[in-house]
């Protein structure tokens, strides 16, 4: 029998899961094909509507070698292996005639920990194990929810989070899961045979596509000891995202009150002179910690120095005397010492880590209004670690609706640690960028409208000018707006503003749960829905719901973000611009996904305003320009408002 082709084979995978092809998919298919059988990187922008998770997923089936799928968001995981990955199998079955398996795999704090469940948490304060549903009212949020979580284990395949509807609270889950350096490990645990952990790990070792998120991938790049199964090609969807959350797993932190959990956890367990040098070091640095200013730290004060290494020298003893005491009188000893083991071993790690003072690392205060101050480091790029890591031992997919900055791929090239495009040499990754454009017809169904008549945005102070123009604007459109600003100040601003201006609901992010916004906002067409971060890359409302999205400013990042700040001094330091390769490229990538929400289907039509003349009138505004969809531009307020009124009546002629 012929071997299928691959377009025979995308055919059966789009019919099956009700899709059209598209020519994108087509294109993009190939090229995954041709970069898995070359042993190559592709770095692959695929726009709303293209189909591109089939666009990697059926040449990635068609190889038959292992597959890693890495994503950063839950929800494309779950339309991945809930919707895609059973349908498609199904569909290429009778063509490859072998039915591929696919699985999930997440880190062990995502599942239920039985040993937990059954035997208790280790407690700071009480000898031997807590019972969390003893000690939780049963009335209580907390005790409701733990008593949920005990009857959900007896009938959960999988003990994943994810799959609890509807969901506890983080504070409920973290009394029944592990961390992967709490666990005590399936041989040594009563319950290993069972440990839903264990079983994912089990189940994606044996599967052809393994489905899981960036921070996974992350952990399995830095810390050296392999989480996920060997495999041959690695896909990245959504990696506009991926260096930050390799930032985020490769960032440490230290706050008091970490440390104090530290010190009671281990006290039981060590000698008194250990216990005491820790407890005294938790003290010195509570009190540094109390009068800490938030910023960055080019050097580490002195008085700080002297604390952390104290911690560090404390921590490390205190170590060396719990891997070596043994003491019978504690219930379930080894839980105890593995939770205890954890927590210093953390504080350890971070303390000796800003004391060595890398150049690599950026170290800053933060002070959050709830927890207090914390003492952060970070590593002031990641594309080295990317490119050893991802990059040197399989071939590697990064796909997104947008990665093509400025006009080409080599802002997010350099990101992930890649030479620009078509550059030579041995130790350099070889890669491709491919552009393989949209279904939508932008210039015909959205405008880009810049409001150049405004001021400037300043640091701080009210826009008298920018609420006129939001309100005539929201008002011209009928409601239907999507408000994306810069910061929650801003969205709060803006929302009790237009509340008092017009007669159209407005919601507000941080009233009621996202879900519950995303779902009124897309019920109602005249409701508008204010928010900051998560709603520039998080909405998807198809329809008349949303035909006008509002960024307030452009998203630079603020110029006091320690990290920001100074990976952008070290590209000047190196003779670039820092400014167009760090500040820039960020607000790009934001502005490109935030855009995304306005055309989410072929008969969608609306206007992304931005309320900012910079993007007109400064330099760098033709590259943020150039990072958006293809809309129609004008900069003129009367013809955006006429156009509005008329898709608005569209719009209500529809019903909608």
């Amino acid at each position: 029998m012929t071997k299928p082709s691959l377009p025979e084979l995308l055919h059966a995978a789009v019919t099956a899961v009700g899709g059209v092809e598209r020519p994108g998919q087509v294109t993009m298919a190939e090229a995954v094909a041709e970069a898995i059988d070359d042993d190559s990187h592709l770095l692959v922008q695929a726009g709303t509507g293209t189909g591109k998770s089939l666009g990697y997923l059926v040449p990635a089936l068609a190889h038959g070698e292992r597959v890693v799928v890495a994503t950063a968001t839950l929800a494309l995981q779950r339309q991945l292996v809930e919707r895609d990955l059973p349908r498609t199998v199904e569909a290429l079955h009778p063509l490859l005639r072998r039915r591929p398996e696919f699985a999930m795999l997440k880190g062990r704090s995502n599942y239920l920990c039985l040993h937990r469940l059954h035997e208790g948490m280790p407690q700071d304060d009480d000898e031997g194990l807590f019972d969390q549903f003893e000690a939780a009212a049963p009335t209580s949020k907390l005790g409701k929810d733990l008593l949920r979580m005990r009857d959900w284990a007896d009938e959960t395949e999988t003990g994943d989070r994810d799959d609890l509807t509807p969901g506890v609270s983080d504070r409920a889950w973290n009394q029944l899961s592990v961390s992967s350096r709490e666990c005590l490990g399936a041989s040594k645990c009563a319950y290993g045979a069972e440990c839903f952990a264990e079983m994912a790990r089990e189940r994606a070792k044996l599967a052809d596509v393994v489905v899981t998120n960036h921070a996974l991938l992350a952990i399995d790049a830095i810390e050296g000891a392999p989480v996920l199964p060997q495999h041959e090609v690695l896909i990245v969807d959504e990696a506009h995202e991926l260096v930050s959350r390799v930032t985020g797993v490769a960032t440490g932190e230290l706050t008091p009150g970490q440390v104090n959990r530290a010190v009671r956890r281990a006290a039981k367990l060590v000698n008194e002179k250990a216990a005491d040098a820790l407890q005294t070091a938790a003290e010195s640095f509570e009190k540094l910690m109390e009068l800490a200013l938030p910023g960055r730290l080019e050097e580490i004060p002195e008085d700080l120095g002297y604390a952390l290494m104290a911690l560090r020298d404390a921590a490390r003893t205190v170590i060396t005397a719990i891997g070596a005491t043994r003491d019978k009188s504690v219930q379930d000893e080894n839980a105890v010492r593995k939770q205890a083991l954890a927590a210093v071993e953390s504080v350890h790690a971070v303390a000796e880590r800003i004391s060595n003072g890398s150049e690599y690392d950026v170290v800053w205060y933060e002070r959050h209004d709830r927890f207090g101050a914390s003492l952060r480091v970070a590593p002031l790029s990641v594309s080295g670690l990317l490119r050893e890591k991802l990059f040197s031992e399989r071939s590697v997919v990064l796909t997104s609706a947008t990665l093509k900055l400025g006009g080409d791929f080599n802002g997010v090239g350099a990101s992930l640690g890649l030479a620009p495009e078509g550059s030579g040499g041995e130790d350099v990754p070889q890669w491709k960028g491919l552009d393989v454009g949209s279904p939508f017809d932008y210039p015909k169904q959205g405008i880009l409208y810049v409001a150049r008549h405004l001021a400037t945005p300043g640091r701080e102070g009210s826009r008298g000018d920018m609420m006129d123009e939001l309100a005539e604007l929201v008002e011209a459109a009928g409601g239907r707006t999507l408000g994306l600003f810069s910061s929650m100040r801003a969205a709060q601003a803006a929302a009790e503003e237009l509340r008092g201006r017009l007669d159209k609901p407005i919601l507000l992010q941080g009233e009621e749960t996202l879900g519950e916004l995303i779902k009124t906002f897309a019920g109602d067409a005249e409701t508008c829905l204010f928010g900051t971060l998560s709603l520039w890359q998080g909405v998807d409302v198809p329809g008349p719901g949303c035909q006008l999205v509002v960024m307030d400013r452009i998203p630079f990042p603020r110029p006091d973000d320690p990290l920001m700040s100074a990976r952008q001094k070290a590209v000047e330091e190196a003779g670039g611009n820092g400014f167009m390769a760090v500040a820039a490229t960020h607000a790009a990538l934001l502005m490109a996904q935030g855009a995304g929400r306005l055309v989410r289907a072929t008969g969608d039509r609306g206007v992304v305003a931005v309320l900012d003349p910079r993007l007109a009138n400064a330099r760098y505004g033709s590259y943020l320009r150039a990072s958006l969809p293809d809309f129609w531009y004008t900069t003129d307020r009367n013809q955006v408002r006429r156009s509005l009124a008329a898709i608005d009546a569209a719009a209500k002629q529809d019903g909608k």
